[in-house]
């Protein structure tokens, strides 16, 4: 079994998946092509891909069961120990020391002065 996602690619792409696979959803592709002909793909969807992003999964032989491939994802495949996992950026920047205000905090003053 084979999925590939597209997200926001060229209608000549999608038209080009439909030759082998079946569009069941806006952008989604599903199928059973042979291995060759889904690297085929996979690299065509990386050609003409353009400013858009690509995710396929498909039926392997190990403890999962399948396995996945990104392009221009920022979430990526990651190997721990044998399992394939998601690495998602990090969106949210720790503030450095130099933007926090000098003093005390306010629940620090709170405690001090018995209001809290």
């Amino acid at each position: 079994m084979t999925v590939i996602v597209l997200t926001n690619c060229p209608p000549g792409l999608r038209g080009f998946l439909t030759r082998w696979l079946l569009e069941i959803s806006a952008g989604v592709f599903i199928g059973n092509p042979s291995a060759r002909i889904r690297d085929v793909l996979w690299n065509e969807v990386q050609q003409y891909a353009g400013q858009g992003r690509a995710l396929l999964a498909h039926t392997t032989n190990n403890e999962q069961g399948f396995t996945f491939r990104t392009h221009d994802h920022a979430w990526h495949p990651a190997d721990h120990e044998g399992l394939t996992l998601i690495r998602r950026p990090n969106t949210k920047s720790l503030p450095s020391p130099t933007t926090q205000k000098p003093g005390w905090s306010n629940a620090s003053k709170r405690r001090r002065f018995g209001r809290g």
